[in-house]
């Protein structure tokens, strides 16, 4: 054997050897699941067929979902002069309890604009990043995609494009103060899997930051040591995105709170059923 072979035998040796980094993925598997996350060699692959029943219990969708229907109804939504939805859409979808949000329901916040409402929000804009909503003039119109889509009540692709703009374009530092760089929504998949093998147990967030943080040690370096530890940071970073604004609008986790609100380091989260009626999750060797 040559030189030559002799290397490029290491090479695929080492690319294709498990990594407890990875949680034993390989680096090939890990390659597949960052840049080609829904293609045919990922670990993590949407089912041939997701039920109305699991859509129905996916809290973010069924917002987009009811938001569409309104433009649908209406032909088209006048934006306010900031660009924002009006308050009597953003009111009546809300009152669909579709994800009642604490700090409106006790009164602490009123519901007076768009970005009272964080799902409500992140729903809009998804919507049309995904194509299913156009922007002209000031005003929002469903596309003929959408208009497709909807006619022939082809709900399960709806919810793809939707998932793949929340996953793949949305950026998720939108709705936070923390570094503009993609922490958590860089390997959400990779976190998915993480959730599906330790999920069973309520666990904080810390537990699978450290772990997600072994995978992606250089996100560290985005954190000054100015308002606690950059670890710390980084774990709240990355819980907010992945857990309080992913998973649990997903309606992949419950919430288990410690204190009267949201702590981010005490809560616990638990994984639901939901997320394996929407993906085949191929576990790592």
């Amino acid at each position: 054997m040559s030189l030559f072979d002799q290397e490029e035998l290491n090479y695929l040796e080492e690319n294709n050897s498990p990594l407890d980094d990875f949680l034993g993925l390989t680096p090939v598997e890990m390659h597949y699941l960052l840049y080609d996350t829904f293609g045919q060699e990922s670990p993590v692959q949407f089912l041939d067929h997701i039920t109305d029943e699991t859509l129905d219990q996916i809290p973010i969708f069924r917002i987009a979902e009811e938001y569409l229907k309104i433009i649908q109804r209406d032909k088209q939504i006048k934006l306010t002069p900031l660009g924002a939805l009006p308050k009597k859409v953003v009111v009546e979808v809300y009152n669909k309890k579709i994800f009642p949000e604490e700090i409106i329901e006790i009164g602490i916040k009123k519901l007076w604009k768009e970005e009272d409402s964080n799902i409500i929000q992140n729903a809009r804009l998804t919507a049309e990043i995904a194509g299913l909503v156009k922007k002209t003039h000031g005003k929002l119109a469903l596309t003929k995609m959408a208009l497709k889509l909807l006619e022939t009540s082809n709900r399960q692709q709806v919810f793809k494009k939707f998932f793949q703009a929340f996953t793949d374009k949305f950026l998720w530092s939108f709705n936070d103060f923390y570094p503009e760089h993609p922490i958590g929504q860089t390997g959400w998949a990779f976190s998915l899997i993480l959730l599906d093998k330790f999920g069973d147990q309520a666990r904080t967030v810390g537990f699978y930051s450290e772990k997600y943080l072994r995978a992606f040690p250089s996100f560290l370096m985005y954190f000054q040591p100015e308002y606690g530890t950059p670890e710390r940071q980084f774990s709240r970073c990355y819980g907010i995105r992945s857990f309080n604004r992913f998973f649990l609008w997903f309606g992949f986790v419950t919430i288990k709170t410690q204190e009267k609100f949201i702590d981010y380091e005490l809560d616990e989260f638990e994984r639901t059923d939901l997320a394996k009626s929407i993906f085949n999750i191929t576990k790592p060797s």
